[in-house]
């Protein structure tokens, strides 16, 4: 069942899907990089029952009654934020409707509820109350900032329900509740850094961020990563803006000024919403050229550039796991899905979007491995489940709800696309928690038994429980 009945039924594509044994031999190799099969069956006594941020089994589970399986959307369609967003919203929708045409799930059809909590923290969280408690989803697929997602994350522990986040984020982080198929700094961040310094030689660094917690934890992280690899202290600017901002006239001009010492200098952007478009549109204006000052985005793909003259950008780079420009069978027929759902063949598509497509198909199969959209057995299901990417590979949902990804780099050609200059040989396991930062250098996420937890301390021998370090 759609919200929108203007567009017609489109027929799902094929996806191709690695074999279980290769899911599994992908979630053990990541339970050894997390710390170990061993180490899990070593931690079972000291878990125990009593320890937080264990599977608690007293919270009320979630399943469908006879009638539709609803779906929450949860992404601003309005506020700063939903230049970003709203595509997400869109290919929900699409996946929803393709997904009913097949059939549905369970014999039954799926009904998309969609809410706008208009770039409005607080707003996410009573709009997340509303999916879970009164609209009775069996999961939601939602947020985009990690402010948004932190103002909804209690909401989910509490009331034990399923997000699905699409996009990067920080780390720091590993709840039961939700299921991450976006980046993490390690297949995203750490790797366009170390590009930028093995390939682009770049000796000074300016952290340019928006004024919230995915730029300022990102960026203690990359500083602690450059001061590790001897960058000096001195040759690292970091500055943060407000969500929205426009002025860059002054921010661009030091960071010009900074560049101008005669050492390679770049720009790590975690420049988030519409404030990208100024930003971009004043690197131009003040002749900054790739080959002077490259820019390296983790927040700017086809939509944001869908906005702006991109010719005088041609060579700065973003980092992500996915870009449109990338060939494959099932890219080609999804973005041909995506233009005839929008009725726009000018519509674009980017990573979040594949982030949404990797996460829905996911979990349509632990419904069906599960047989019930109950919370509890959905949650059980999804660790080794796979799903095909759109970049011609897979993905496996790991133990610490985080999928295995590749890390692709690219190049902003005239025509808002990318061309891709840099791909992992393979996938990569998302990995939650930093091992930069002392306050979780130690720790590991793996929700499967006996462990059960976001954040084991691996020094101490015990579950932190799942709150951030």
């Amino acid at each position: 069942m759609m919200t929108d009945e203007s567009n017609p039924p489109i027929q799902p594509t094929e996806q191709s899907v690695a074999p279980e044994t290769a899911a599994e031999a992908k979630i053990e190799l990541g339970r050894r990089s997390l710390g170990g099969l061993s180490l899990a069956a070593a931690a079972a006594a000291t878990i125990g029952t009593a320890a937080v941020g264990t599977v608690a089994t007293t919270r009320p589970a979630r399943a469908q009654s006879a009638g539709t399986i609803k779906v929450g959307i949860l992404h601003s369609l309005s506020g700063t934020m939903a230049i970003s967003e709203t595509p997400l919203k869109e290919v929900m929708l699409m996946l929803i409707q393709q997904q009913n045409a097949n059939g549905g799930l369970l014999g039954q059809q799926l009904e998309a509820v969609v809410v706008d909590p208009a770039s409005n923290w607080p707003l996410f969280a009573e709009k997340a109350k509303q999916l879970l408690s009164v609209d009775k989803c069996a999961a939601v697929f939602g947020c985009w900032t990690s402010v948004s997602r932190k103002s909804v994350l209690p909401v989910f522990e509490q009331l034990n329900g399923i997000l699905f986040y699409p996009v990067q984020y920080e780390g720091q982080e590993c709840s039961r509740n939700i299921f991450y198929t976006g980046a993490a700094p390690n297949t995203q961040a750490i790797p366009a850094v170390d590009y930028l310094m093995d390939t682009v030689h770049v000796k000074r660094w300016v952290l340019a961020g928006t004024d919230y917690v995915y730029p300022r934890t990102t960026n203690k992280i990359l500083e602690a990563y450059l001061k590790s690899k001897g960058v000096a202290a001195s040759d690292i600017m970091i500055n943060y803006t407000p969500f929205g901002y426009s002025d860059w006239q002054g921010i661009v001009s030091q960071i010009k000024s900074f560049g101008s010492s005669g050492q390679k200098t770049a720009v790590v952007s975690t420049i988030n919403g519409d404030a990208n478009v100024p930003f971009y549109k004043e690197l131009g204006n003040q002749g900054i050229k790739a080959t002077d000052i490259p820019v390296v985005a983790f927040s700017v793909g086809e939509q944001e550039l869908a906005g702006i003259d991109t010719k005088p950008l041609v060579g700065h780079l973003a980092a992500w796991n996915y870009f449109e420009s990338v060939q494959s069978p099932a890219n080609t027929q999804f973005i041909a899905d995506f233009k005839k759902f929008t009725g726009n063949p000018k519509r674009v598509t980017n990573d979040p979007m594949e982030a949404a497509y990797i996460g829905f198909n996911m979990w349509v199969k632990a419904v069906e491995k599960a047989n019930t959209t109950d919370t509890d057995a959905v949650i059980a299901a999804l660790p080794g489940i796979t799903a095909g990417n759109l970049t011609g590979d897979y993905a496996a949902m790991m133990p610490n709800h985080h999928i295995t990804k590749p890390v692709l780099i690219g190049e902003i050609q005239a025509d808002g696309q990318f061309n891709v200059v840099f791909e992992t040989p393979g996938t990569v396991v998302a990995q939650p928690w930093s091992p930069y930062l002392p306050e979780s250098k130690d720790l590991i996420g793996d929700w499967l038994p006996p462990m059960s937890c976001g954040n084991y301390d691996v020094v101490k021998g015990k579950c932190l429980g799942t709150k951030s370090a």
